[in-house]
């Protein structure tokens, strides 16, 4: 009974932090008084949306404060990616029938930059 108490307590406290909103952009709201158009009218289901828009340029630089540690710990994944997926990738094609390597993987990785 306790561990799922604990476990509902935490879920309830995730989604509060979740959903609790940017005092910055709540003071801009009720300052003006007026609505903020968002950075595209087109829907983000819309597999076309980023022909017509660039929605990173429309977001704030100080819209979520992961953003920042994403910036700091982006070169230690482009490090991942070259010294441990590329290498997996590459010797998983040389044996498709053993790991299950498909065509599906294949497009993927010749899809890679």
């Amino acid at each position: 009974m306790r561990t799922t108490a604990l476990a509902v307590g935490i879920l309830l406290l995730a989604t509060a932090v979740g959903c609790a909103g940017n005092p910055q952009q709540q003071a801009a709201a009720d300052a003006d008084g007026g609505y903020t158009a968002p950075a595209s009218i087109y829907s983000v289901m819309d597999p076309t949306s980023l022909v017509y828009t660039d929605v990173a340029a429309g977001a704030a630089p100080s819209d979520n404060p992961w953003r920042w540690t994403g910036f700091l710990f982006h070169p230690l994944g482009v490090a991942l990616d070259y010294g441990l997926n590329r290498p997996i990738y590459t010797l998983t094609s040389k044996m498709p029938y053993l790991f299950g390597y498909t065509s599906e993987d294949s497009m993927l990785d010749s899809q890679r930059r």
